[in-house]
């Protein structure tokens, strides 16, 4: 591997990564191979102990390797850190930015590596010119204590949440290519944030049957769902007077005011076949509901889209059915099924 200017001159610190699971553990193993002083914090102790000792696995199609990183549960952490990487679920940020706040140096800010508009939660405890938006899209799941799948590469983004791009994110952005050759650094993180807001509703929908994610957006009786929830982000986006971005072959704009109903089955189509190369075959939030049976990033990623439209007059009576469901399969009043599907179908035709 190449030698990369990682701006480690700027820090002698290690990095230290809040949340070892699918985005966090991966970032962590490619930055401790390539000889980055990283340091793991995880709420698991079986986890922390596993990645600490015998070592944190990456499996999957992408690249298999093993390697032993430093790892405490937050109990066990000390001192002060001037790059914190957050990466747990978003519906433990308020929990998670509240305790690593005391750990983070005065010069220091937190990367929000997770999906959602974190980035506003973590600005209440540590103040928006400490914290830096990361955009995320490759697949991974957390398969157990010291193993995670890598499912496929997707887009990373980096750009700061405030003011202009800086020393610190240049260097951030050199550290992100280590990971992923391919890494963008923007101006403009908030349209990518938000241009992800569209498809993350769209995975949640799929979350409401048993189907893979791409046998969901194969299907033309359920086009109207996709079409209806990227309609209602993108008019929130342009009330808002956001640009969004696409990424990965998805185009947030086929979704506008303007776009045309092939426009969209198009860009449906790309998300279709963007996920039938992944290993990773159902969403995270699938897996959640289906496998490890807990509650969701509902309300921290979903919700806040219904609640940031109506701020500027933008109803939103999909992604209001969306939350719903998602909450009634969590709390055992509905099954994951094409019945529970068909009640979001229902409200987008």
């Amino acid at each position: 591997m190449a030698e990369i200017n990682t701006g480690a001159d700027l820090n002698t610190d290690p990095i230290l990564i809040w949340g070892a699971g699918a985005i966090g553990g991966t970032l962590a193993a490619y930055w401790a191979r390539a000889g980055q002083d990283v340091l793991l914090v995880d709420i698991v102790p079986e986890h922390v102990e596993a990645c600490r000792t015998d070592g944190l696995a990456i499996e999957g199609p992408v690249e298999e390797f093993k390697i032993a990183i430093p790892a405490v549960t937050p109990e066990e952490l000390t001192g002060t850190f001037s790059r914190i990487v957050l990466s747990v679920k978003a519906q433990h940020t308020p929990a998670a930015a509240a305790a690593l706040a005391p750990h983070l140096a005065a010069d220091g800010y937190v990367l929000s590596a997770q999906n959602g508009l974190n980035e506003i939660e973590i600005a209440r405890h540590v103040g928006a010119d400490r914290v830096m938006g990361c955009f995320v899209n490759f697949s991974a799941d957390w398969h157990g204590p010291g193993r995670i799948m890598f499912g496929s590469r997707g887009a990373v983004v980096v750009g700061e949440t405030e003011g202009p791009t800086r020393e610190r994110t240049h260097a951030m952005f050199e550290l992100l290519k280590i990971f992923e050759p391919d890494a963008v650094l923007t101006d403009n993180i908030w349209g990518y944030l938000w241009g992800k807001l569209a498809y993350g509703s769209m995975l949640f929908a799929t979350a409401l049957n048993m189907d893979s994610m791409t046998a969901n957006f194969d299907d033309p009786a359920r086009f109207p769902v996709w079409r209806k929830l990227g309609a209602e982000v993108l008019a929130a986006t342009a009330a808002r007077k956001i640009e969004p971005v696409g990424f990965n072959g998805y185009e947030p704009h086929c979704f506008g005011a303007s776009a045309s109903e092939a426009d969209a089955r198009d860009s449906i189509a790309k998300l279709a076949d963007f996920n039938r190369h992944s290993a990773k075959t159902h969403s995270g939030i699938w897996r959640d509901l289906a496998v490890r049976k807990r509650t969701t990033e509902i309300d921290m990623q979903i919700k806040i889209i219904a609640d940031l439209a109506g701020e500027v007059g933008v109803e939103t009576p999909a992604i209001d059915k969306l939350v719903e469901l998602i909450h009634d399969i969590e709390e055992g009043r509905r099954e994951q099924s094409m019945e529970t599907f068909g009640a979001l179908l229902a409200v987008c035709e």
